[in-house]
């Protein structure tokens, strides 16, 4: 299909999507990007990481940032230094595998050594998977990195890891699984896609982990025969989750397949209908994925038409910018954007403004200095600020 014909498919099928979406869904953007919002810049604070994607902030205000391929690095004021992984497992860096997100123990707040989790693919081309990994960060090099928890089914390619990391005020971990690759991958007998709806399989899940990398207990779609480390299912692939300090409600953000990108109000044991339900359509046939709705799975909050390819989440409730609070911040891969989605204090859109970044941004999050942050997904990767104009 040509450009321009791909194009126009793409308008098309936004228009019949707006004329069919549930009410929660309506905000779907109608083959236009939200508005472009006024009176802020992004400032750079430092680059030079190569395709950063995740970020965590140490309590003495610098941050550590992990590069797709397979490095760690620091930030010290306006430069980024390498950290040495002492014991960190080959990693596949093939397609969007790598070194992924990164997350700090709660419980090490503030602490000279912190626990340090990653997400990472491992594996061979032939045989890979999301795996999460810990070691302990010495102010110089993170050491003792070892292996907490693996993905149960392999699959083979470059395609679909996810991986988001959350800390629940519990004390147990969320770690999102993306469902393994489109069409024609296949994993045992079936579509790797359709392992999404298999409750036999960590692919296309939330898993909930204690910080050891066990089940946690509680996890509710083990009663009906799921793997006990499955929270929530009937995920695509999320790049971004995020919780509301406030309300403590929780939020993610997946990409559909052509078209349909998702942000979701997730709870514990729901099934978000992939790919049984989407908004999305197959990549090569152009035919959509699914139905718009199936009985017993949940809908999306927003769902957008083209795919801004959303990567990164953070619910703002910072002072810089007071008339944010409380709105989810969600990067743009393919927009080269931040998408504003406002809520009411019951969790519903209200409405949608668009940051124009003009780069690729990979992940979005809030500092400790109540700025907005994100980073850019490019070889020469930036750390900007978000300020008020």
């Amino acid at each position: 299909m040509s450009h321009f014909r791909s194009i126009r498919a793409m308008a098309i099928a936004a228009a019949m999507l707006a004329l069919s979406l549930p009410a929660h869904a309506e905000l779907a953007a109608t083959g236009e990007p939200p508005a472009a919002r006024q009176g802020w810049k992004a400032v750079t604070v430092a680059e030079g990481v190569r395709q950063p994607w995740g970020i965590a902030w140490l309590g003495d205000g610098r941050a550590l940032v992990t590069s797709k391929e397979g490095s760690l690095h620091i930030l010290n004021g306006q430069t980024f230094d390498e950290v040495v992984l002492d014991g960190m497992p080959a990693i596949f860096t093939g397609g969007q595998g790598g070194l992924l997100d990164i997350a700090l123990h709660p419980q090490d707040a503030g602490k000279p050594h912190p626990r340090v989790y990653m997400t990472v693919s491992t594996g061979t081309s032939e045989a890979n998977r999301t795996t999460l990994v810990q070691g302990v960060f010495d102010g110089k090099k993170v050491t003792g990195i070892k292996t907490l928890f693996k993905v149960s089914t392999d699959k083979s390619g470059g395609q679909h890891f996810g991986s988001r990391l959350l800390w629940l005020p519990d004390g147990t971990l969320l770690m999102s699984v993306a469902d393994g690759g489109n069409p024609p991958l296949r994993i045992g007998d079936r579509l790797a896609r359709e392992q999404a709806q298999n409750r036999a399989t960590h692919l296309g899940s939330i898993l909930r982990l204690t910080d050891e990398g066990k089940p946690a207990p509680g996890n509710p779609l083990a009663a009906k025969g799921a793997l006990p480390e499955i929270w929530s299912m009937g995920h695509r692939n999320i790049q971004g989750l995020a919780r509301d300090p406030v309300s403590g409600r929780i939020w993610a953000t997946e990409h559909g397949p052509y078209g349909g990108d998702e942000l979701n109000l997730v709870v514990a044991g729901g099934n978000y209908g992939w790919p049984l339900q989407s908004y999305g359509a197959d990549y090569k046939t152009h035919e959509p994925v699914g139905k718009h709705e199936v009985a017993g799975m949940i809908n999306p909050s927003v769902a957008w038409v083209p795919s801004p390819a959303p990567s990164g989440l953070a619910v703002y409730s910072g002072d810089k910018i007071p008339a944010w609070r409380g709105s989810v911040f969600s990067g743009g891969l393919a927009a080269r954007d931040i998408r504003r989605v406002v809520l009411d204090a019951a969790g519903q859109v209200t409405g949608q403004d668009r940051l124009a970044i003009g780069e690729r941004v990979r992940d979005v999050k809030q500092g400790p200095d109540g700025y907005l942050y994100a980073l850019t997904d490019e070889s020469n990767g930036k750390l900007l600020r978000i300020i008020a104009q």
